[in-house]
């Protein structure tokens, strides 16, 4: 069985096809969590854990039978290779042991917590480490050590998904297909494409993942709704997700297979409206724009993502600030407090793509502390990131010719009512239709992933 993994930049979610049904992998009794995670402890490198007399003794016996096998069939491996090899298969063997554990073992992968339910922990807890969507700093530039952590982070959530779906299908899982974005946000150019993918290699490897392959993300909501699709027709997909926004024109439905012609991407998508929407009406109860404090400040606030700026936030010095923004910076600096303030920014923007005022109490920051946002400055918040999507959507216009049948929109962002008029505003000789926003690409990844099973 291969699964088709959805490693999005605020959501995962994973499902495989079974007897000709996309099933789901249930999480706690959700199709999908939160990309996010909470170590209790100090966070270790994800290929790192304690080897007993016993595993070490097969560690070494695993390495005699590769040099065995190496002499015989001729193949240069160094001592170090096959080490490493021998230590990643008992590594997984004993991940595997302890996922037959009950669900309440204390010990199952290293109590870490995934999803809303690793902010709830972090929230309780006040320590431990939370990384929040870390697939987007996959493309940037990265300190050796930086580059190990993220990637130790991703082999984690990676790990989480694998072990749950092994146990919910009883077989043991080690091939996948995971969803990737046409541009992964970079700050190293198209080299930032090629470190992410080289990153999520490592990552499912470290895993248990022996074998994966990749597929655009657009290319996979293709697949969803080819499988829907009875008539053959033309497709524009937009998929418009979190971190990015990538849109595929393909050929599908009928008897014939899929095919994608062609795919474009920005990477650029909601955590964008999140940052605007922080900063324009969340900030200004901080201070921006009333003090001297400057407005990095506030971006690295903001940016829950990126764990280099929410560490050099909470280095600032405000006791010089003027109250009530002194003191209420030195609140946002207290340990979860921006991740709470982002959970309110986000819910804002969820509402107001369908009222046109709301409210959030920030009691954490100041007792009696309000906040209340209308639609217009969502609209204002909106407007860069529209400004871009209608100029990637054009450009599909342009370079494809003509309307296709169909525009197939989804990803968690094609809620919101004013980018779904986007998307139909430039092609106006096709059809709507609204694929799932949460599952329409790991549908797609699911039937990818049946197709090209042993």
């Amino acid at each position: 069985m291969r699964l088709g993994i959805d490693f999005g930049t605020s959501n995962c979610a994973a499902a495989a096809l079974v007897d000709g049904t996309v099933v789901p992998v249930d999480f706690d009794g959700a199709q999908q969590f939160r990309t996010t995670v909470w170590f209790p402890d100090v966070m270790r490198d994800a290929d790192q854990f304690e080897l007993d007399d016993a595993m070490a003794a097969q560690v070494d016996q695993l390495v005699d039978g590769f040099s065995r096998d190496a002499r015989a069939t001729g193949r240069n491996r160094t001592l170090q290779a096959m080490r490493s090899e021998a230590i990643r298969i008992v590594r997984r063997e004993w991940m595997e042991a302890r996922m037959r554990e009950p669900a309440s073992s204390t010990t199952l992968l290293q109590n870490a917590v995934y999803g809303d339910a690793a902010l709830d922990a972090y929230f309780i807890e006040e320590e431990g480490n939370l990384v929040q969507s870390p697939k987007s700093m996959l493309g940037y530039q990265l300190h050796p050590r930086a580059r190990q952590t993220i990637a130790g982070i991703a082999a984690h959530i990676l790990e989480h998904i694998r072990l749950t779906a092994s146990r919910q299908f009883g077989r043991t899982i080690r091939s996948a297909v995971l969803g990737r974005p046409v541009q992964f946000r970079s700050s190293i150019g198209d080299a930032g494409n090629e470190q992410a993918l080289s990153i999520l290699r490592e990552a499912a490897a470290a895993a248990g993942f022996d074998a994966v392959e990749f597929l655009e993300e657009p290319a996979a909501a293709a697949m969803a709704h080819h499988a829907a699709s009875h008539q053959r027709h033309d497709v524009v997909v937009v998929d418009i997700g979190g971190g990015t926004t990538d849109i595929a024109h393909a050929s599908v439905g009928g008897d014939q297979a899929p095919q994608v012609h062609r795919a474009w991407g920005v990477a650029r998508g909601g955590t964008d409206i999140d940052l605007a929407l922080s900063l324009s009406s969340y900030m200004p109860l901080f201070g921006r724009g009333i003090t001297r404090v400057p407005n990095h400040h506030y971006v690295e606030a903001a940016m829950v993502q990126d764990m280099p700026r929410q560490r050099d936030f909470r280095t600032h010095k405000y006791d010089e600030v003027p109250a009530p923004y002194g003191p209420r910076l030195e609140a946002l600096q207290e340990t979860g407090n921006t991740a709470r303030l982002y959970r309110e920014v986000e819910a804002c923007k969820i509402a107001l793509s369908s009222q046109s005022l709301h409210a959030n109490a920030l009691a954490f920051i100041e007792p009696g502390l309000e906040v209340s946002t209308d639609a217009a400055l969502l609209d204002q918040a909106a407007s860069s990131y529209l400004r871009e999507l209608n100029s990637l959507l054009a450009q599909v216009r342009a370079d494809i010719g003509h309307d296709p049948a169909v525009v197939f929109v989804t990803g968690g962002m094609s809620r919101a009512p004013y980018l779904r008029a986007a998307a139909a505003a430039a092609f106006p000789g096709a059809q709507l239709v609204t694929g799932d926003p949460s599952f329409g690409v790991v549908n797609g990844l699911a039937y990818h992933a049946a197709a090209g099973a042993d």
